[in-house]
């Protein structure tokens, strides 16, 4: 998944139904938070400026234990609801990278993101494009399990 300009969001696929598309609204202040909620939009703070970040999603029908035995450099927890059960990948040059499928429509989601690789990355970013160092896991459950 591509990072531009140490940013990329996942928000409700049906773009129409999101009151700011990312990136409009975007924090853009030195050490702006690594997950920001918006409605029906999550931003997420990466610390390298131009890279390819690898990005897990898993979908749970409880919350998911604490993962263990990685160390994780950034964790952050929010809520976003989503109407069709679709969530796209988006970037700053507005290419969609993809999409998370919930399962469920008209749901509001708790979420948990972790993030290894950062400093790493933001070390390698300065002189080249990384691939794969910074890692992302996020983990979808719920609101009302």
């Amino acid at each position: 998944m591509s990072v531009e300009f140490h940013a990329f969001a996942l928000q409700e696929e049906d773009d129409m139904e999101v009151p700011a598309p990312f990136p409009e609204e975007r924090a853009e202040v030195p050490g702006a938070d690594f997950l920001t909620a918006y409605d029906k939009r999550l931003d997420f703070e990466s610390a390298g400026h131009t890279h390819e970040a690898a990005l897990t999603a898993e979908v749970w029908s409880s919350e998911p234990p604490v993962t263990g035995g990685v160390r994780w450099e950034a964790q952050g927890e929010a809520e976003i609801f989503s109407i069709i059960g679709n969530l796209s990948v988006e970037t700053m040059s507005g290419v969609g990278e993809g999409r998370v499928e919930l399962g469920r429509p008209d749901t509001l989601w708790k979420v948990r993101v972790s993030c290894s690789g950062r400093a790493e990355v933001a070390r390698l970013a300065v002189v080249d494009v990384p691939v794969g160092v910074e890692r992302y896991l996020v983990q979808f459950w719920p609101a009302s399990s």
